[in-house]
Protein backbone atom coordinates (compact mmCIF):
# COMPACT_ATOMS: atom_id res chain seq x y z
CA UNK A 1 0.00 0.00 0.00
CA UNK A 2 2.59 2.61 0.72
CA UNK A 3 4.45 1.40 -2.32
CA UNK A 4 1.46 2.80 -4.23
CA UNK A 5 0.99 5.63 -2.81
CA UNK A 6 4.81 6.56 -3.22
CA UNK A 7 4.41 5.60 -6.83
CA UNK A 8 1.17 7.25 -7.23
CA UNK A 9 2.98 11.03 -5.75
CA UNK A 10 6.24 9.84 -7.78
CA UNK A 11 5.00 9.50 -11.56
CA UNK A 12 1.29 10.06 -10.94
CA UNK A 13 0.59 13.40 -9.89
CA UNK A 14 2.47 14.66 -13.03
CA UNK A 15 -0.76 13.70 -15.66
CA UNK A 16 -3.50 15.78 -13.24
CA UNK A 17 -0.65 18.70 -13.53
CA UNK A 18 -0.24 18.93 -17.55
CA UNK A 19 -4.05 18.43 -16.86
CA UNK A 20 -4.37 21.46 -14.87
CA UNK A 21 -1.49 23.49 -16.87
CA UNK A 22 -3.25 22.40 -20.01
CA UNK A 23 -6.63 23.54 -19.17
CA UNK A 24 -5.62 26.61 -17.53
CA UNK A 25 -3.24 28.29 -20.30
CA UNK A 26 -6.13 27.39 -22.39
CA UNK A 27 -8.88 28.99 -20.67
CA UNK A 28 -6.97 32.06 -19.04
CA UNK A 29 -4.42 33.38 -21.58
CA UNK A 30 -6.22 35.95 -23.44
CA UNK A 31 -6.60 34.84 -27.15
CA UNK A 32 -4.66 38.12 -28.51
CA UNK A 33 -1.71 37.09 -26.21
CA UNK A 34 -1.53 33.48 -26.72
CA UNK A 35 1.38 33.22 -29.38
CA UNK A 36 3.57 35.45 -27.24
CA UNK A 37 3.29 33.72 -24.28
CA UNK A 38 3.37 30.66 -25.78
CA UNK A 39 6.30 31.04 -27.53
CA UNK A 40 7.92 32.26 -23.91
CA UNK A 41 7.04 28.87 -22.43
CA UNK A 42 8.44 26.87 -25.41
CA UNK A 43 11.78 29.03 -24.92
CA UNK A 44 11.73 28.69 -21.72
CA UNK A 45 11.39 24.86 -21.59
CA UNK A 46 14.07 24.44 -23.97
CA UNK A 47 16.46 26.90 -22.01
CA UNK A 48 15.81 24.69 -18.55
CA UNK A 49 16.14 21.35 -20.60
CA UNK A 50 19.64 22.47 -22.23
CA UNK A 51 20.57 23.83 -18.72
CA UNK A 52 19.84 20.64 -16.92
CA UNK A 53 21.96 18.47 -19.64
CA UNK A 54 24.41 21.01 -19.38
CA UNK A 55 24.46 20.44 -15.38
CA UNK A 56 24.86 16.55 -16.01
CA UNK A 57 27.75 16.90 -18.05
CA UNK A 58 29.27 19.19 -15.68
CA UNK A 59 28.86 17.46 -12.96
CA UNK A 60 27.68 13.69 -11.81
CA UNK A 61 27.83 13.20 -8.35
CA UNK A 62 26.76 9.23 -8.46
CA UNK A 63 26.95 6.37 -10.89
CA UNK A 64 23.96 4.87 -9.40
CA UNK A 65 20.56 5.74 -8.19
CA UNK A 66 19.58 5.37 -4.02
CA UNK A 67 18.11 2.29 -4.94
CA UNK A 68 20.95 0.82 -6.29
CA UNK A 69 23.02 1.61 -3.74
CA UNK A 70 20.52 0.46 -1.30
CA UNK A 71 20.18 -2.65 -3.23
CA UNK A 72 16.49 -2.63 -3.42
CA UNK A 73 13.65 -2.22 -5.84
CA UNK A 74 12.90 1.47 -7.02
CA UNK A 75 9.48 2.84 -6.24
CA UNK A 76 9.05 4.65 -9.27
CA UNK A 77 9.86 4.95 -12.68
CA UNK A 78 13.41 6.22 -14.07
CA UNK A 79 15.53 6.34 -16.58
CA UNK A 80 18.68 4.15 -16.64
CA UNK A 81 21.48 7.11 -16.14
CA UNK A 82 22.64 8.20 -13.04
CA UNK A 83 20.01 10.81 -12.16
CA UNK A 84 21.62 13.94 -11.71
CA UNK A 85 19.52 16.50 -12.46
CA UNK A 86 15.74 15.34 -11.89
CA UNK A 87 13.65 15.22 -15.20
CA UNK A 88 11.01 14.77 -13.39
CA UNK A 89 11.53 17.72 -11.00
CA UNK A 90 12.73 19.82 -13.98
CA UNK A 91 9.14 19.11 -15.63
CA UNK A 92 6.73 19.95 -13.03
CA UNK A 93 8.63 23.14 -12.33
CA UNK A 94 8.47 23.96 -15.65
CA UNK A 95 5.34 23.70 -15.34
CA UNK A 96 5.01 25.46 -12.34
CA UNK A 97 6.34 28.71 -13.49
CA UNK A 98 4.65 28.30 -17.33
CA UNK A 99 1.05 28.30 -14.89
CA UNK A 100 2.14 31.55 -13.41
CA UNK A 101 3.82 33.19 -15.62
CA UNK A 102 0.43 32.38 -18.37
CA UNK A 103 -1.87 33.06 -15.97
CA UNK A 104 -1.31 35.24 -12.81
CA UNK A 105 -3.84 32.88 -11.59
CA UNK A 106 -2.55 32.23 -7.61
CA UNK A 107 -5.11 29.65 -6.59
CA UNK A 108 -4.08 27.46 -9.84
CA UNK A 109 -0.26 28.15 -9.46
CA UNK A 110 -0.57 27.12 -5.34
CA UNK A 111 -2.11 24.00 -6.96
CA UNK A 112 0.90 23.46 -9.63
CA UNK A 113 3.16 23.84 -6.53
CA UNK A 114 1.73 22.00 -4.20
CA UNK A 115 1.21 18.92 -7.01
CA UNK A 116 5.17 19.91 -7.99
CA UNK A 117 6.44 19.53 -4.11
CA UNK A 118 4.59 16.34 -3.55
CA UNK A 119 6.24 14.64 -6.70
CA UNK A 120 9.74 15.88 -5.43
CA UNK A 121 9.59 14.57 -2.59
CA UNK A 122 7.94 11.30 -4.30
CA UNK A 123 11.00 10.73 -6.31
CA UNK A 124 13.03 11.01 -3.52
CA UNK A 125 11.10 8.78 -1.04
CA UNK A 126 10.96 6.31 -4.10
CA UNK A 127 14.60 6.17 -4.19
CA UNK A 128 15.08 7.49 -7.72
CA UNK A 129 16.50 10.01 -6.76
CA UNK A 130 18.76 11.98 -4.19
CA UNK A 131 17.04 15.76 -2.99
CA UNK A 132 20.64 16.95 -4.81
CA UNK A 133 19.22 15.33 -7.69
CA UNK A 134 15.82 17.39 -6.84
CA UNK A 135 17.64 20.82 -6.70
CA UNK A 136 19.74 20.53 -9.57
CA UNK A 137 16.30 19.62 -11.40
CA UNK A 138 14.40 23.01 -9.74
CA UNK A 139 17.71 25.29 -10.37
CA UNK A 140 17.56 24.09 -13.89
CA UNK A 141 13.65 25.22 -14.44
CA UNK A 142 14.43 28.22 -12.65
CA UNK A 143 17.19 29.04 -14.87
CA UNK A 144 14.62 28.82 -18.30
CA UNK A 145 12.33 30.76 -16.05
CA UNK A 146 14.24 34.25 -15.91
CA UNK A 147 12.41 34.14 -19.85
CA UNK A 148 9.86 35.28 -17.84
CA UNK A 149 11.37 38.34 -16.24
CA UNK A 150 11.45 40.15 -19.07
CA UNK A 151 7.47 40.22 -19.84
CA UNK A 152 6.67 43.90 -19.86
CA UNK A 153 8.66 44.82 -22.26
CA UNK A 154 7.35 41.93 -24.23
CA UNK A 155 3.74 43.13 -23.64
CA UNK A 156 4.71 46.77 -24.61
CA UNK A 157 6.39 44.97 -27.77
CA UNK A 158 2.91 43.10 -28.00
CA UNK A 159 0.98 46.40 -28.12
CA UNK A 160 2.96 48.42 -29.91
CA UNK A 161 2.92 45.72 -33.06
CA UNK A 162 -0.58 45.62 -32.64
CA UNK A 163 -1.17 49.71 -33.09
CA UNK A 164 0.89 48.94 -36.28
Amino acid sequence: MEESFVQLIADGLVFPLVILAAATLLLYVPNRRKFSVYSRMLVAGLTSYLVAKLFSLLYQPSAQRPFELLGVEPGASYLDNPGFPSDHALFVWVIVFAIWYGTRKPWVVAVALIIALLVCVGRVLALVHTPLDIFGGVAAACIGALWYLDEKRAKSADLQKNDQ
